[in-house]
């Protein structure tokens, strides 16, 4: 006698239920963890402009100029900022548009969506603000820090 059956239908549909309720549970974890990877470019990415910032303030006694914009093309975006403080390395394919604005022109918003709060009259500091760009998984977060290192991250 020979027992060869295969599989039947419900047994088919059963792992296509099981397949189903990992995927169900996977792919939102995994979008999530993109997300949190995007939100940390932007932090690091600021941090670093910050350092730069104070160190060119050291070196010459003033902030750099404003540079970049918030939503620009990326290259030329990132070659606006490296122009002003070349040590500023944010890698290729990033999610942010970076923007440094000085003299306190806004200050860091406190909230996400931001509020702009006006800088005191005469302060010199800068605003490094970093927009997701359109199109990702973080588009249109805003991020900002600081002279004082007053950020919203």
């Amino acid at each position: 006698m020979n027992n060869n059956r295969g599989i039947t239908l419900t047994e088919l549909i059963i792992v296509i239920a099981i397949i189903g309720i990992l995927a169900a549970i996977a792919i939102p974890a995994y979008i999530g963890q993109q997300t949190r990877a995007a939100r940390t470019e932007a932090s690091s990415n600021l941090e670093a402009l910050r350092l730069l910032e104070e160190q060119f303030f050291s070196e010459r006694g003033q902030y750099a100029p404003p540079a970049g914009a918030a939503g620009a093309d990326q290259p030329g975006n990132i070659a606006l900022i490296q122009a002003q403080l070349p040590g500023f390395r944010p890698g290729t394919g990033t999610s942010f548009s970076y923007q440094i604005l000085r003299n306190n022109q806004l200050n860091v918003p406190v909230t996400n969506p931001p509020t702009w709060a006006a800088s005191p009259a005469g302060t010199l500091c800068f605003t490094a603000i970093a927009t997701g760009n359109t199109g990702t998984r973080v588009a249109n977060e805003i991020y900002a820090i600081d002279c004082n290192n007053n950020k919203n991250f």
